[in-house]
């Protein structure tokens, strides 16, 4: 196609970013130098973050602090187990007894495999390192909905292998959080942490990108535009709405970002990106070399 200056604006510009994102992807996942990095196997760990709504044929892979919370709300509105978003009490919406919202890990091998290939299938991203910020704040710094177990048995266990100073007797930093995460040998804390440690494992491993042919990918930096547009092709947008997003809440803040890596080792911050380069190649994000250089 040519440079299409012809149509107007919102019929070219806009979904032409949707199909570039997927066309991206599809290309990393045929790179065979990355290929240990961007493929993952669909177990029942994958199919346990994708929730489904068989109504409306729509799965929804499940990436921890991407503004999650707000897209199981639009889907439990969608199963009919509340009448609009704002009725939702908070402490329902994680609550799988009760949010009415099914996993793809409950179904039938069958039924799993008539649903990847029939449903609208959608994730989001944000840069990675920018989500591991926010996890960390999340889980050991401010730890909102009273999630002890982060403090109590995840951040002494994180800093007990890979705090660099014994004497040093703070609370977990973020420092221990990179080298935990960059260690090649993460998996045997990561198996003691058990199903806490979706809040930072790559989106690989949370959402098989590359054996899953997901119909969009949205980018929270995007969310304004992005989540308008995968109601209207998940053929919803009549019948919910995303709930409103603060302003300037989803921006890329590179000054954050330099912030929490200040004094952070460069080769515990190129270890760190060498575990989530797959997801900065698939999703298109820049490698931060602010960082590593």
């Amino acid at each position: 196609m040519t440079s299409g200056k012809m149509l107007p604006e919102s019929q070219l510009d806009q979904p032409l970013v949707y199909l570039e994102r997927l066309e991206l992807m599809r290309n990393v996942c045929r790179d065979e130098a990355l290929k240990n990095l961007s493929h993952t196997a669909v177990s029942k760990f994958v199919l346990d973050r994708i929730f489904v709504c068989d109504k409306h044929k729509i799965l929804f892979c499940q990436t921890p602090k991407v503004g999650n919370t707000q897209w199981k709300k639009v889907l439990i509105v969608l199963n009919g187990a509340f009448p609009s978003i704002e009725e939702i009490p908070e402490n329902v919406v994680h609550d799988h007894e009760k949010n009415g919202l099914p996993r793809l890990s409950s179904y039938s091998k069958a039924g799993i495999q008539k649903r990847l290939k029939t449903y609208f299938k959608f994730l989001i991203v944000r840069d990675p390192f920018e989500r591991l910020i926010s996890a960390f704040k999340d889980k050991f710094v401010h730890n909102p909905r009273f999630e002890p177990w982060y403090r109590h048995d995840i951040a002494p266990g994180i800093i007990r292998k890979y705090r660099k100073n014994r004497t040093e007797t703070r609370g977990i930093q973020f420092e221990d959080f990179v080298r935990y995460l960059g260690d090649p040998n993460h998996r045997r804390l990561d198996l003691q942490f058990g199903d806490h440690i979706i809040h930072w494992v790559t989106y690989v491993e949370l959402c098989a990108p590359c054996e899953i042919k997901y119909s969009v990918i949205g980018h929270h930096e995007t969310l304004e535009e992005d989540a308008p547009y995968i109601l209207r092709e998940a053929g919803i947008d009549h019948l919910v709405s995303y709930p409103t997003i603060p302003p300037g809440i989803t921006v890329y803040n590179k000054t954050k970002v330099e912030h929490y890596f200040l004094g952070i080792s460069k080769r515990d911050i190129r270890r760190l990106y060498a575990r989530f380069e797959g997801d900065f190649k698939l999703f298109g994000y820049q490698k931060p070399d602010f960082l590593l250089n």
